[in-house]
């Protein structure tokens, strides 16, 4: 039985598996990553991230989901890669790495935090009605719902987020769903259901960064840097210019522990 070594990382309370595969030596089934993923019985994480190498970058980012399945884009799976990346001997402070094709620029700030450029969002939908509640959407990476909500500590996060996510109407081939309540002029409280882990995550990196772009379009937000206030407590910052072309993704990517697990 092969013995493969893993370091827990978290992105303000995202968490994921991350491994070092540029031997390209670990064949992993989507069975393995799910039951590695699942909390309680296996390590337990958000996602699995592989560090693969690269033609041309520092390194390539394949994610998973919790589920097993292939993921899109990652804003705190891309942070944790960087600092990952640099804890497995790539030392450098300005990264270039490239993830579902697409070529992202990191820099790992003095404060140990990683500042990441986002791909400039897209397929941007004004306000319409979804299982009730008005939504807006954005592609930020990964496709995301955006909804203001009142009382969003009490709000029902799994159930009204699994609706939303499966209403394939909408959402044919589903989408992340983020609650938002503004608490200042630049500050969002966020939360999130993912798709993938089907359920609320601590964080969603991908998901501040559409509710950040959002609230600036919508006229809800003023200033082109964003404060979010994830559920884990932490802060991610987004910031951008007023094309909304130029985005980046601060916050924490920190290492929670180091183990093995068998294969």
């Amino acid at each position: 039985m092969t013995k493969v070594f893993f370091t827990k990382m978290s992105g303000a309370g995202n968490d994921f598996i991350m491994l070092d595969n540029r031997s390209e030596q670990i064949q992993l089934s989507q069975a393995h990553i799910a039951k590695w993923c699942k909390r309680g019985t296996g390590i337990g994480a958000d996602g699995l991230i592989l560090l693969e190498k690269s033609d041309g970058y520092d390194f390539a980012m394949r994610y998973y989901n919790a589920d097993g399945k292939l993921g899109s884009m990652c804003g705190n799976g891309g942070r944790c890669a960087v600092r990952f990346a640099f804890l497995s001997g790539i030392t450098k402070s300005h990264f270039l790495f490239e993830a579902n094709g697409a070529r992202y620029d990191a820099e790992i700030l003095d404060d140990g935090r990683v500042k990441l450029k986002m791909q400039p969002p897209k397929d941007f939908r004004d306000e319409f009605q979804v299982e009730g509640f008005k939504s807006f959407y954005i592609d930020t990476g990964s496709p995301h719902a955006v909804v203001y909500v009142n009382g969003l500590n009490d709000f029902d996060v799994f159930h009204v987020g699994r609706a939303i996510r499966h209403n394939a109407t909408h959402f044919p081939a589903g989408a992340n769903v983020n609650f938002i309540e503004p608490m200042s002029s630049d500050t969002l409280r966020i939360r999130t259901f993912e798709r993938g882990v089907e359920a609320e995550t601590l964080a969603c990196g991908t998901g501040c960064v559409a509710a950040a772009l959002v609230g600036y379009k919508t006229g809800r937000i003023r200033s082109t840097h964003v404060k979010l206030v994830v559920q884990s407590g932490d802060t991610i910052d987004v910031e951008f210019d007023d094309a909304m072309q130029d985005v980046f993704l601060i916050g924490s990517a920190d290492v929670v522990f180091r183990g093995e697990i068998d294969l």
